[in-house]
């Protein structure tokens, strides 16, 4: 039984025989989008070095020095690669030389394909292995809900326009106000899909930017400084599957230009590197913003906005969906009281009530961070807001309904922050803003509070 890999996966065959190199070529084209050849450990460390592989084959008797004593390789701390190794010399010794030198498998020439195909499949497999629990991980961290509550007439459509494109590999926009639950819906996506890869989500906005192109599409050891290695990026992690871009109003011009490649040649090209990778990755993309206006206003590439807006799903905010808060308000209950270990917490009439006529201008964000201070705190969410019974107008106790909306705003952010006890970017994260967005934000207030120097 054949084993199929997602086309991101590449492999160097280094043998000084031509037709050995010609043969293995031909074969594994069938499996690798990139299959490069070599003659020299020389030339092979030359090339490894310009571009990752996952797999290297190679011949132990080379004419420059032994395959066993390719130490860039096999010394490597990160294992960039899995190593087989072939050779002609029926010899045990070496054999167990080069097992205990690292490689992942020992073949003697001559050998049968299939044998050579088994070996590949088991390193690959490795590989896959790798990448996936590399995601678990970076999944876990992140403790994402699974599932989209809501059953109002805006969110039933949601749901029904998802159900729709899930199925087509073609790229989606999802726009919506911070905090209604873009990455969900990017989730839902992928998992209704079908693609066996897996969704890898990535905050273009909490990246620096001299960083960005590093992380999605890798690098190779020296192309900057600290590079010591090569690296793969998150494109090449999402092989086979979704790769979720938030914030990408808040990507660079010059990232733009570079996905903007990717979506058009299907490749993406490691930094410092001259190869192109070819990828097997659904593009999902995020905005709070509206990037038609920002197209117009010259931050965001009119042909890439084309490109990403092939599908569109708009989420409402959650003022427009007053009758799913109570259901979302029974659900993150759960959710948190599970989470806690602790026992079950009953609301009132009057709490939902009061939770209904709140506008929440962080949405779902805000209104999980509520319940959660509710919980902790033991204190209901009626006692957070006094009701105007003539007007029935919510007013909370920190907002007066007198404020302006920037004020409003400086004391949303701070109320944030000092939740998280002054760690700005856990509170970035909650206000689905950028670190710098809210450096920016915090610099402004102190500019316009600063007192005036004596001369």
């Amino acid at each position: 039984m054949k084993t199929s890999f997602p086309t991101g996966m590449s492999v160097l065959i280094v043998d000084d025989e031509p037709g050995m190199r010609s043969f293995l070529n031909k074969a594994l084209s069938k499996k690798f989008a990139l299959v490069d050849t070599a003659s020299t450990i020389t030339q092979a460390e030359q090339m490894r070095s310009q571009g990752h592989y996952d797999l290297l084959i190679v011949d132990i008797r080379l004419p420059d020095r032994s395959g066993i004593e390719w130490h860039e390789a096999l010394d490597d701390p990160d294992r960039q690669s899995d190593i087989i190794f072939m050779t002609g010399y029926a010899d045990m010794d070496v054999a167990i030389k080069a097992l205990r030198a690292g490689a992942s498998d020992f073949i003697m020439k001559p050998f049968h394909l299939e044998q050579m195909m088994t070996a590949v499949d088991r390193c690959i497999e490795r590989r896959l292995l790798k990448r996936e629990n590399f995601m678990l991980k970076r999944e876990l961290s992140h403790g994402k809900a699974s599932s989209i509550i809501g059953r109002s007439d805006a969110m039933v459509e949601v749901k029904q326009v998802i159900e729709r494109v899930a199925p087509t590999n073609a790229v989606v926009l999802i726009e919506g106000e911070s905090g209604t639950g873009k990455e969900l819906v990017a989730r839902q996506l992928h998992h209704l899909s079908g693609r066996s890869g897996p969704f890898v989500p990535v905050n273009c906005g909490a990246i620096a930017p001299e960083l960005l192109g590093s992380e999605l599409f890798g690098h190779t050891a020296g192309s900057f400084t600290g590079a010591k290695s090569s690296r793969e990026g998150l494109f090449s992690f999402a092989s086979g599957g979704t790769i979720f871009l938030d914030e990408i109003g808040e990507m660079p011009m010059n990232m733009q230009t570079a996905l903007l490649r990717v979506l058009e040649q299907r490749a993406i090209r490691p930094v410092g590197s001259e190869k192109e990778v070819a990828i097997d990755v659904r593009i999902v993309a995020a905005t709070n913003r509206t990037l038609q206006e920002e197209v117009e206003a010259g931050h965001f590439r009119r042909d890439l906005f084309y490109r990403l807006n092939v599908l569109n799903i708009l989420i409402p905010p959650l003022r427009a969906r007053s009758e799913d808060i109570v259901e979302l308000t029974h659900y993150f209950t759960m959710q948190i009281i599970k989470e806690m270990g602790m026992k079950e917490v009953i609301w009132s009439h009057e709490d939902l009530q009061v939770l209904q006529q709140h506008e929440w201008p962080g949405n779902i964000r805000e209104l999980r961070n509520m319940i959660e201070r509710c919980i902790l705190l033991g204190k209901p969410p009626a006692e957070y807001w006094k009701v105007d019974t003539k007007e029935s107008v919510p007013e909370t106790s920190g907002y007066p309904l007198d404020w302006p909306l920037k004020e409003v705003e400086k004391q949303h952010v701070m109320q944030v922050v000092a939740a998280h006890d002054g760690n700005k970017s856990a509170a970035a994260r909650d206000l689905g803003v950028s670190r710098k967005t809210l450096d920016r934000k915090f610099k402004e207030w102190a500019d316009v509070t600063a007192p005036e120097q004596e001369e």
